[in-house]
């Protein structure tokens, strides 16, 4: 079997409404989909996408210039497409855009393979669990009132989740203290609750922070610090007894190295866009097991889904539906749990017709 053609196509997915977040505000993804061909008629597909369509035409182009990496050859030979592909965007350096792409194709690699073998992935890669925890994060921002807060994080455990993730980043402390405050007291003590202050603190802020929230037991205080200052996150989860998780910011293997040498996180969340795809996700999640360390994920629940079921070291599924409308498939949910499905692949195919509109608007 031997890749034919690469296309990709460009859509702007916006959201039901403006989200108010610690980066600001945010009102659409630019989704890049990317379609790898074979001579034996399988296509893989994936999807990357750039924040409110910021140079989501930038990313298109780093996806499109990688494919001549990849055309005319073998898409079993997965290994060997990430090893040009590394050595190809050296001049370009190693995080960023470049590795962006280079996910964009491995994972659509991945998505042939899995459809060749007739094996969903999360199989093809080992195998670990058919359902992951999944914890819901497609609300409980900074834009909502205390009120409001409370009545969506109840509608979400409602809704048979039995873990939430809420937004921090007000400009007073005591501010998001209370805000978590009301949230626990709205889900009671039995389902786990995430704060996330999406980078927006520094050191002295966070721990100032982390520690009034100590009382209402968080499973995480996710990202309080800039994703480039590993030494002060590592100082700040030494602090705290509320375990840290970071990482959705973080390229390749060697990254993620550098945050298990400093001890930087308790939960490390690698993204598939930025980790390196599949392949380096997987790196990635091993290279953490053999540090007792476990491993969530960061956005695309569909495809995350997958690589999560391969290690035994997963722990959640970020569940953020941005996505979920460009699949035919919808995800499944069974006693706040996520399933893997079995078919092949990813086992999430896009919808044409779906696709096809926004591409209309797009224009």
């Amino acid at each position: 079997m031997k890749v034919t053609e690469v296309r990709t196509r460009v859509v702007r997915l916006p959201f039901e409404q403006p989200i108010g977040s610690a980066l600001g505000q945010l009102h659409s993804c630019g989704c890049v989909l990317v379609h790898v061909h074979t001579d034996a008629g399988i296509v893989g597909e994936n999807l990357v996408f750039a924040l409110n369509d910021r140079r989501t035409r930038v990313l298109r182009q780093m996806v499109d210039e990688l494919a001549d990496l990849l055309v005319g050859q073998d898409p079993g030979h997965i290994a060997g497409f990430w090893a040009r592909a590394w050595k190809d965007i050296n001049f370009f350096g190693h995080k960023g855009v470049t590795v962006m792409g280079i996910s964009a194709l491995d994972g659509a690699l991945w998505d042939i393979a899995g459809k060749a073998a007739g094996l969903p992935l999360y199989r093809l890669l080992g195998g670990a669990r058919n359902r992951l925890p999944a914890y819901h994060s497609g609300g409980l921002w900074l834009d909502r009132d205390i009120d409001a807060l409370a009545r969506e994080a109840q509608d979400m455990v409602a809704q048979g989740f039995r873990a939430v993730k809420m937004r921090l980043g007000m400009p007073d402390a005591r501010q998001d203290a209370e805000r978590v405050r009301a949230v626990r007291a709205a889900i009671g003590p039995g389902v786990k609750l995430m704060a996330d202050a999406n980078q927006g603190l520094n050191e002295a802020q966070a721990i100032r922070l982390g520690r009034l929230l100590e009382e209402h037991d968080l499973t995480w205080f996710e990202e309080p610090l800039p994703a480039w200052d590993l030494e002060g996150l590592a100082r700040v989860a030494a602090a705290l007894d509320t375990p840290i998780a970071s990482g959705e910011t973080e390229y390749t293997r060697y990254g993620f190295r550098h945050m298990l040498t400093l001890r930087s996180a308790d939960v490390l969340m690698p993204d598939l866009q930025r980790v390196g795809g599949v392949s380096e996700f997987m790196r990635v999640g091993h290279m953490a097991e053999s540090h007792d360390v476990p491993v969530s994920s960061h956005l695309f629940p569909e495809t995350s889904l997958q690589v999560l079921g391969a290690l035994s070291n997963a722990i959640f599924l970020e569940y953020m539906p941005w996505f979920s409308t460009l699949y035919r498939e919808p995800l499944e949910f069974a006693d706040g749990m996520a399933i893997v499905p079995e078919r092949p692949g990813w086992g999430y195919t896009f919808d044409e017709q779906r696709i096809a509109a926004l591409e209309r608007e797009t224009r």
